[in-house]
């Protein structure tokens, strides 16, 4: 019977069959079915008739079984990095090399991966080189070498252990005798060199770094060649030099795009998992995640520009202001046409910060061009659906490079796209969230590796992208920005009310929008891969308009009835609802000596406060024996703290107007306040 082609592709090639254990480890398997040639029924093997697509021909398939490790013990998943399968699971060598510093130290893989070096011959006898070959470069051996190799080649700061770099010794003193020609034992010793050569350097580079991440108009840029890198030059120009509104729109979206393609490209994939970037205000943290804190740096710069731009002259009148607005929309829109979607969310995020978006008198002398400009971008970034409209549009642009004619040239593709770093680090806030490090009976959830892996792969396609920009350095441009005038929240607000003070009663002003809550993402990410095959893959809110980051959105005002002359409306949410929002992401820390380090934990509607402290401890890695000595309180402005009950539910008790931060305190402990600090 012949089975038609609609028939045919109704068949998934993969179903998900089950889970497997053995050896202690977890294994989710699945039937691939794979389409073999059609045959006609007088043909057999070692017949001579030809395959014919005729009416009596029928199809074969070939059903073999896939495992992917879910869930094991360190030991057997350093085992798999050597023994596993790469035809059946692809995947796994390279989501542990690019997760496994969030569960487990590199020397610590090293110990467990590198086998010991053969005993030494004795005297007198010699081996010929074929047959020691034979004896010593087994196939283990063959595997160590494979996964060192590209362990190297795409991740070699996981190897940076000044000032003796151990780690980088122990794997050129396994190459030397298992690979001693191999290109593995070149680029480890090579590495090696470079390590040691740049040791002083690059200190004193993570120094100024960290001097200019603490400055509030300058990103952290390490090279002396970067945009950035040109900084102590442009510290040497005099401070009465042209603003940046001065320039041509064309080049401050340029440089914008310059400075952010080459701060994305340096950043390390591995900082931005929710484990590692979560940790950023812990006390001595300071170095934690300084290429992604670099982004964000520049992300809060351009915020600032905007805002001291616009805001920083307050005689200015209504038509004068409204210039500028429609200055820094044209830049918006000319980022846009760069792809450089960092700077673009940059900007946007300052015009529709409260201070700017509440100038109602600016927005009306704006002409109906900008107007539209900015409604559109701004749909970019809306929050509906999980930032769906700024994930299409940002694989369309992806697209435009896979779609190109095969015969195109690279210098022909247009370069970028630069993303919106926060959408990443979002996702991966969310995973960590959601998905617990360990399983039952101490098994490390690799599926969770697996995930973020998925993530991380995608930024790093993304830097390779990033690289094509060919735009150069203009140090008047980056003096204007780094001599721009900086205004905190408050300073925002104070001049904002100075230049149009609020009125008295005008139920037509614009009312600042709830932002939409991580819990209403988090459940349409996870509803998405609840609909989906399973093995699929997913802020850090902060209020502060002068102090935004990537994870963090910003609030935009919206009306619902603009009157003429009022701001453009905002899109995005009307605000999470209580019906269809029954679970929140809250943050937890405990009392003690270590500091406010926090860590998220999803709270339902049907969580009663000794569950909540349960799992909060164990996302702290305190024993769970204790829990019933501590106590959870809520942190209120004001430096005050609302008790929980032992026996309450703590959706419906905490309070709703205050931000979702918790603190666990002993019993018996102090009963003074402590403030939970921001993340």
């Amino acid at each position: 019977m012949e089975r038609t082609t609609s028939k045919e592709l109704a068949l998934p090639p993969l179903q998900d069959w089950g889970e497997e254990t053995e050896d202690g480890a977890v294994y989710s398997v699945s039937l691939r079915r794979q389409r073999s040639q059609r045959l006609s029924p007088g043909a057999g093997p070692r017949g001579t008739q030809a395959p014919s697509p005729g009416a009596d021909t029928f199809l074969h398939y070939r059903t073999s079984k896939v495992r992917a490790l879910r869930a094991a013990r360190l030991e057997r998943l350093v085992r798999e990095l050597v023994s596993g399968d790469r035809e059946q699971d692809p995947g796994f060598v390279p989501a542990f090399l690019a997760t496994h510093r969030a569960f487990v130290p590199t020397a610590h893989v090293l110990d467990l991966l590198l086998p010991p070096p053969p005993p030494p011959l004795p005297p007198g006898v010699e081996i010929k080189k074929t047959e020691g070959r034979d004896l010593t470069f087994n196939n283990n051996l063959r595997a160590v070498v494979s996964v060192l190799g590209s362990w190297l080649r795409d991740y070699p700061q996981d190897f940076w252990d000044p000032p003796a770099h151990s780690d980088l010794g122990s794997v050129c003193t396994f190459l030397g005798w298992a690979a001693p020609s191999g290109a593995e034992a070149r680029e480890a010793e090579k590495l090696l060199g470079d390590f040691l050569k740049n040791a002083e350097p690059q200190q004193e580079e993570e120094e100024r770094s960290q001097t200019w991440a603490g400055h509030p108009g300058v990103a952290q840029i390490p090279r002396p060649d970067s945009p950035v890198g040109c900084l102590e030059e442009v510290e040497g120009l005099v401070r009465e030099g042209p603003e940046l509104l001065d320039f041509s729109v064309d080049d401050v979206a340029e440089q914008l795009t310059l400075m952010d393609a080459e701060l994305f490209s340096r950043v390390r994939p591995f900082e931005c998992l929710g484990s590692v970037w979560s940790q950023r205000d812990r006390p001595g943290a300071t170095g934690t995640a300084s290429t992604v804190r670099a982004t964000v740096t520049q992300f809060n710069t351009v915020t600032g520009c905007v805002l001291g731009s616009v805001l920083g002259s307050p005689g200015l009148a209504a038509p004068q202001r409204a210039q500028r607005l429609e200055k820094w929309i044209r830049i918006a829109q000319r980022c846009r046409e760069l792809r450089n979607f960092s700077s673009l969310r940059a900007i946007l995020s300052a015009l529709q910060s409260n201070p700017i978006y509440r100038l109602k008198r600016s927005w009306g002398a704006l002409s109906r061009e900008p107007l539209s400009t900015f409604r559109k971008l701004s749909q970019i970034f809306s929050d509906e659906n999980n930032h769906l409209s700024s994930r299409e549009i940002l694989s369309q642009e992806e697209a435009t490079e896979e779609n190109a004619p095969p015969g195109s040239l690279p210098s022909k593709l247009p370069p970028g796209p630069i993303p919106y770093l926060g959408t990443f680090l979002t996702d991966l806030v969310m995973l960590d969230t959601a998905l617990p490090d360990m399983l039952e009976g101490d098994l490390i959830n690799f599926e969770k590796r697996r995930k973020e892996w998925e993530i991380l792969a995608h930024i790093q396609q993304l830097q390779r992208r990033c690289q094509s920009y060919c735009l150069s350095s203009h140090l008047p441009i980056l003096a204007a920005l780094h001599t721009q005038r900086q205004l905190s929240e408050e300073q925002s607000y104070r001049i904002s009310r100075v230049i149009e003070p609020p009125a008295a009663s005008c139920p037509s002003s614009p009312r600042v929008r709830r932002r939409i809550s991580l819990t209403k993402r988090l459940s349409a990410k996870l509803s998405r891969e609840r609909g989906s095959s399973p093995g699929g893959s997913p802020r850090d809110p902060s209020s502060s308009t002068s102090s935004l980051s990537p994870a963090s959105p910003p609030s935009s005002p919206r009306t619902r009835d603009p009157p003429p002359g009022s701001p453009p409306a905002s899109p995005g949410p009307q605000g999470p609802s209580t019906k269809g929002s029954e679970a929140c992401v809250v943050r937890v820390s405990i009392d003690n000596d270590h500091g406010n380090l926090y860590r998220s934990i999803l709270l339902t509607s049907q969580d009663k406060a000794p569950s909540v402290v349960q799992r909060a401890l164990e996302k702290h890695n305190v024993a769970q024996p204790w829990a019933q000595d501590y106590q959870l309180f809520q942190a209120l402005p004001g430096d005050r703290e609302l008790l929980i009950p032992d026996n309450a539910n703590v959706f419906y008790a905490m309070s709703p107007a205050a931000p979702g931060d918790f603190v666990l305190r002993r019993k018996e402990g102090a009963r003074h306040t402590t403030s939970v600090s921001p993340a």
